[in-house]
């Protein structure tokens, strides 16, 4: 009986192929909506995280001022306004690879914007002062050429390693090593080119930066300014210990709010907590196009339950019993809305694809779990109103309506 009842529903539905496609629109639009952000906020979480990953458990971030805002999560407003007034110098970076039972490595940053040119090609871009060993201490390998030496830093040399996308934009396909570009107007001999990196922090991607010695940006920019310190543990698993550490030793030259030693997975957790909720704020709004559909849903069934009185009329009096009448258009309710989120999550499929190219989305089990049940429950709510309308007709009253 309910297999019939299943038939007799998809029957109906099938019979106005046009309506029943506009009835499922609000349902399509909605749970495509819904999983498509979900995604992105899916997969851009993934991709901060290996971001992250790539540097080593053992990275430490010494920022200018202190980060951390009031809930004691890291701050960028916190950050920007530290660099605005970082008191970091090139004497901390000594000072801290003396450490040597807790750092490893210590690499500088400077920053600078500046235009660079080459044979008439212009690219504006960010130039980075740092140390020879950021190379390895920030896990940016070089592809062509080598990185700069302490000796290229010791004698302010004038050289410099491309962004792997900074060096297409000037080189194209050609080989940048020995080459001399200019920065703003004075001359950089190339030296290397850094390997495809990407985005950091959720700034911009590391491709398009430049990386020349610290002394040779002092003199360059006349800045001895750092904006930040990436310091290498010796371990990884007393992390803590090693944090301790440096805090005491930086205390030594500098006020408690003049400095603040981050352990990148404090920024990774701040970053995921807020994609987390602009995911689900997002994926909120989506799911108000759920409950539009849904009432799409519960009027169509209503007209379907009036234009359908004499059926349901006959088959009452031919032994239908009211359960089995309001489980039919149940089951058209529910038919309509799992199709249309069916559609709807193949569109988030192809929408997903799409981005691929520009942005790391992925749809997860957990949202293809969602737009199925949601669509169920969407249809069995607003399906409900109409089934029971239908299923408390009259039989005679039923017969005799025109």
């Amino acid at each position: 009986m309910i297999i019939t009842t299943i038939g007799m529903a998809i029957k109906a539905i099938l019979s106005n192929k046009l309506r029943a496609f506009l009835t499922m629109l609000g349902i399509i639009i909605g749970v495509s909506s819904v999983v498509l952000l979900t995604a992105i906020g899916t997969g851009l979480s993934a991709y901060v995280s290996d971001q992250f990953n790539q540097l080593g458990a053992n990275t430490l971030l010494v920022f200018p001022g202190n980060v951390f805002g009031d809930n004691g999560s890291f701050s960028t407003e916190n950050q920007a306004s530290g660099i605005a007034n970082s008191t970091l110098r090139f004497a901390d970076v000594k000072a801290l690879e003396r450490l040597r039972e807790d750092v490893s490595g210590v690499a500088p940053i400077s920053l600078r914007s500046a235009d660079m040119s080459f044979q008439g090609k212009k690219k504006s871009s960010s130039i980075l002062g740092t140390t020879s060993n950021y190379s390895e201490v920030y896990n940016t390998p070089v592809t062509i050429g080598s990185f700069f030496t302490d000796a290229d830093d010791k004698s302010a040399e004038r050289v410099i390693v491309l962004g792997y996308e900074l060096n297409k934009e000037l080189f194209g396909s050609a080989d940048p090593v020995g080459k001399t570009i200019k920065v703003g107007s004075q001359p950089f001999r190339v030296v290397g080119v850094a390997d495809k990196k990407g985005g950091g922090f959720g700034g911009p991607s590391f491709d398009t930066y430049a990386y020349i010695p610290f002394r040779t940006f002092s003199k360059v920019f006349d800045s001895d300014t750092i904006v930040r310190m990436i310091v290498k543990t010796k371990t990884t698993t007393e992390i803590n210990r090693h944090v301790r550490a440096i805090e005491n030793d930086m205390e030594t030259r500098h006020e408690p709010d003049e400095f603040s030693v981050v352990n990148q997975s404090e920024i990774l957790d701040t970053i995921n907590q807020i994609l987390g909720v602009l995911t689900i704020a997002l994926g909120g709004i989506a799911g108000i196009s759920l409950v539009v559909g849904g009432i799409g849903i519960m009027n169509i069934m209503l007209v379907s339950v009036t234009e359908r009185t004499r059926e349901i009329g006959l088959r009452k009096a031919l032994g239908a019993t009211p359960n089995l009448i309001m489980l039919q258009f149940l089951i058209e309710a529910a038919v309509l809305s799992l199709l249309g989120g069916a559609i709807g999550l193949g569109i988030a499929a192809l929408g997903v694809i799409a981005m691929q190219p520009f942005i790391p989305a992925a749809i997860t089990s957990q949202a293809i779990m969602l737009a199925v049940g949601v669509s169920t429950v969407v249809g069995l709510v607003f399906g409900a109103a109409p089934a029971r309308r239908a299923a408390n007709l009259s039989p005679i009253e039923a017969l005799r309506y025109e």
